[in-house]
């Protein structure tokens, strides 16, 4: 099945890594996402439906521009790993949409990518470092 934003999500993740270190560019993705996330909240609480409906598609863009970034080929744990957190942030922001109790559900999926992110933060801080990788 081909999504519509797939060439979208591509270009985004595209141009943030040329611009920026490629670790830099997935935290800045992420908080995109966040920030997405958020407005579709607030656009909804104040029933501007369509506008909440779009910011959501963006953040959802994004999840999936980085999912179909990773490289599967190596066979790493980690990157199924993330795979599969992707892939689950989408389905929960796909599935959230319009519940009665949307806000709720995005503020965990919210804490979910802050974690996320806070992870990448701190993995981009070991390689300015110099650390060693495994």
């Amino acid at each position: 099945m081909a999504y519509p934003n797939t060439h979208l999500a591509s270009q985004l993740y595209q141009r943030a890594a040329v611009t920026v270190p490629p670790l830099q560019a997935v935290i800045m993705l992420i908080d995109g996402a966040i920030l997405s996330l958020r407005r579709s909240v607030i656009a909804s609480e104040q029933k501007r439906f369509e506008e909440g409906h779009a910011h959501l598609m963006r953040s959802v863009t994004i999840l999936r521009g980085l999912s179909h970034h990773l490289d599967l080929s190596r066979g790493s744990a980690v990157t199924e790993r993330l795979f599969t957190t992707y892939h689950a942030l989408i389905m929960a922001c796909l599935t959230s949409y319009g519940r009665p109790d949307a806000k709720t559900r995005y503020d965990r999926i919210v804490a979910s990518l802050t974690e996320l992110r806070d992870a990448w933060r701190e993995v981009a801080a070991g390689a300015e470092r110099g650390l060693p990788r495994r």
